[in-house]
């Protein structure tokens, strides 16, 4: 299910979050947003020469000929117009109110770009495995700055699934699921502008992009800084522990 208005009741947003686990929020950002922001990461890349293939290796089989994928960590740090998105109450202010908390706290970020023709994927998996929060309230946003139809390896989700908590994940070639079967996620096509949250309980993944054009998304990583982490990773992340809305009550800053 999809919310579709300029600016959507936060009390439904979070009550769809809540029963399936995402919602996907339609025109967070304008048509022309979304153009300036794809052709930053576009440009941010090339700036910054970024040849390494972040691929999982549990992503080769999904696909019968090798496949790529582009990608920056904190992109906020190299260009300021990601830190102005970072902040702004349109994201914030979601994001707050589908964790059901006042306070939003950065975890961290990745920029993605699918090469067209063989953009790569991503194995059903949930993200708790990468960072174990005490009490689960951590999420994601992913801005899509173009287009990302079904053939452009959409991100794909299984309704309802962060409601029986952690799942045991195999370790091989990166955290992801066995089970159940790559076919029986939904996909989740987005238009340039429309931001997908989800929580880190939700599974997803992501199909091949066999589309002639790349697929450009944004991922934010959030979570309530109330919710202490169960063990100490991604602690190289640049930014980890910045406020993006409220204060932080335990008086931590980076953890």
């Amino acid at each position: 299910m999809t919310i579709t208005s300029e600016k959507p009741e936060l009390a439904t947003l979070a009550q769809q979050y809540a029963a399936e686990g995402f919602v996907l929020v339609k025109g967070l950002l304008s048509k022309e947003e979304a153009a300036h922001y794809r052709q930053r990461s576009h440009d941010l890349l090339a700036q910054l020469n970024r040849t390494d293939d972040p691929t999982w290796g549990a992503a080769r089989d999904m696909s019968e000929a090798p496949t790529k994928l582009q990608h920056l960590h904190d992109a906020q740090f190299y260009d300021a117009e990601f830190s102005k998105l970072l902040v702004d109450p349109r994201f914030t202010d979601v994001a707050a109110a589908v964790m059901g908390v006042d306070d939003v706290q950065l975890h961290h970020t990745k920029l993605f770009v699918k090469p067209p023709e063989n953009g790569s994927p991503f194995p059903l998996h949930q993200d708790h495995p990468f960072f174990p929060h005490t009490y689960h309230r951590v999420g994601a946003a992913i801005f899509h700055f173009d287009d990302a139809p079904v053939e452009k390896g959409c991100v794909r989700v299984i309704p309802g699934s962060h409601k029986e908590g952690p799942r045991e994940h195999s370790p091989e070639g990166s955290y992801h699921l066995l089970e159940p079967s790559f076919d029986a996620a939904t996909p989740q096509p987005a238009e340039a502008g429309d931001v997908l949250f989800f929580t880190y309980l939700t599974v997803h993944g992501s199909g091949v992009n066999t589309s002639d054009e790349a697929r450009t998304t944004w991922l934010i990583q959030y979570r309530d800084p109330s919710d202490p982490p169960t063990v100490k990773t991604h602690e190289w992340s640049l930014g980890q522990g910045m406020m993006l809305r409220g204060v932080d009550p335990t008086g931590r800053s980076a953890v």
